[in-house]
């Protein structure tokens, strides 16, 4: 017995605080004023914030204009696959009616154009695009060897159905002298896109860093002609690719193409006045009923147009100011309540 005893001691934990469960504790006691108060300042600080993003969204200049139909003949011509070394060219003449202030931003957008398919965005070789293996094309097909065997570099689906058309903004002085607007095409990428996802082979001449690969079939020159005037935006480092390498999630997408380079040129902008773009026709959108875009746009502190972000926090305050109301008469009732039923109570008691 004496035995026993000591080994149903032996497992008693020990006497602690922690482990006997004796740790001073704290009960957080709610009143009914300091959850309502709580709520409505929740409330009053998201319709707040909802309202100043949705007044800055809607500061912002923006001019769109759908080409696609526009460039007709041009659509028609790339619908057939045996016209892609035909140039084809349209001019879209337009107004701007307002000066664009500060930075002024290019975008090409495309509608119907599905990059979120799961087979699309998982045809790509990351570690062809750091340039450490060429030869990888394990996850690229049907788009990871030539006809003769030869590895496509870069391959994959996305890189092959890259954006390429050629757009150019001018400014039209009158009906005979046209002015180019410079347009800046580097610093349109993230900085981890463009310093850690994409690097060149090491090589000292870049062509021969791709000697042994295939341009990909879709396109007109090989990945290390993609800019021969700017080395730091030749090859995988280009700037358009990286930015068309970063899949969308939506049918219905914009993507930076230029940037306005206001600081040497124009400094208070995009003035207006007559302005066109000439555009270079070579992404097909028709065969699969799709759209294409060209987007001039202004950016404020908080971003883009879009709305989403203003009527999330406004909805969110609405719907948190709605629940704070309804509990706010609720607790109104309970205590309309509690107080008759003391009333009553102490009636009782006194003719008793």
């Amino acid at each position: 017995m004496k035995k026993t005893s000591q080994i149903c001691q032996s497992k008693l934990p020990d006497n602690t605080a922690l482990k006997q469960q004796q740790l001073p504790a704290y009960r957080l006691q709610l009143s009914a004023t300091g959850v309502l108060s709580g709520f409505f300042a929740t409330g009053a600080f998201c319709l707040g914030v909802g309202i100043i993003l949705i007044l800055s969204a809607k500061s912002i200049k923006e001019i769109e204009i759908k080409y696609t139909k526009i460039c007709a003949n041009c659509a028609e011509l790339r619908e057939d696959a045996i016209n892609f070394d035909k140039e084809c060219t349209c001019s879209i003449p337009f107004y701007l009616s307002e000066t664009m202030q500060g930075n002024v931003y290019l975008y090409y957008k495309l509608y119907g154009f599905y990059q979120n398919l799961y087979r699309y965005i998982l045809s790509r070789s990351n570690s062809q695009l750091v340039g450490t293996d060429l030869k990888d094309v394990g996850n690229c097909a049907p788009f990871s060897k030539s006809h003769n065997g030869t590895p496509i570099a870069p391959c994959g689906a996305i890189a092959n159905s890259i954006f390429n058309d050629t757009i150019i903004l001018s400014y039209n002085l009158n009906s005979s002298i046209h002015m180019e607007v410079p347009m800046l095409r580097s610093g349109i990428t993230w900085w981890t896109d463009k310093y850690v996802k994409f690097q060149n082979p090491s090589a000292i001449n870049l062509s021969s860093a791709f000697t042994g690969t295939a341009k990909p079939p879709y396109w007109s020159k090989p990945v290390y002609e993609l800019d021969l005037e700017d080395t730091e935006n030749n090859g995988f480092l280009n700037d358009d690719f990286i930015v068309w390498m970063r899949t969308a999630a939506f049918p219905t997408f914009k993507k930076l193409y230029r940037r306005l380079n206001r600081v040497q040129y124009f400094i208070e902008g995009l003035p207006a006045g007559n302005y066109s773009f000439n555009i270079t026709y070579n992404f097909p959108v028709t065969r699969f009923k799709g759209e294409k875009s060209v987007v001039l746009s202004t950016l404020t502190w908080s971003g883009g147009s879009s709305l989403f972000l203003g009527l999330a926090y406004t909805v969110t305050g609405a719907v948190t100011w709605l629940a704070a109301f309804s509990m706010m008469a609720i607790h109104l009732m309970l205590k309309e309540k509690r107080t008759l039923f003391i009333e009553r109570d102490s009636k009782l008691s006194f003719l008793c």
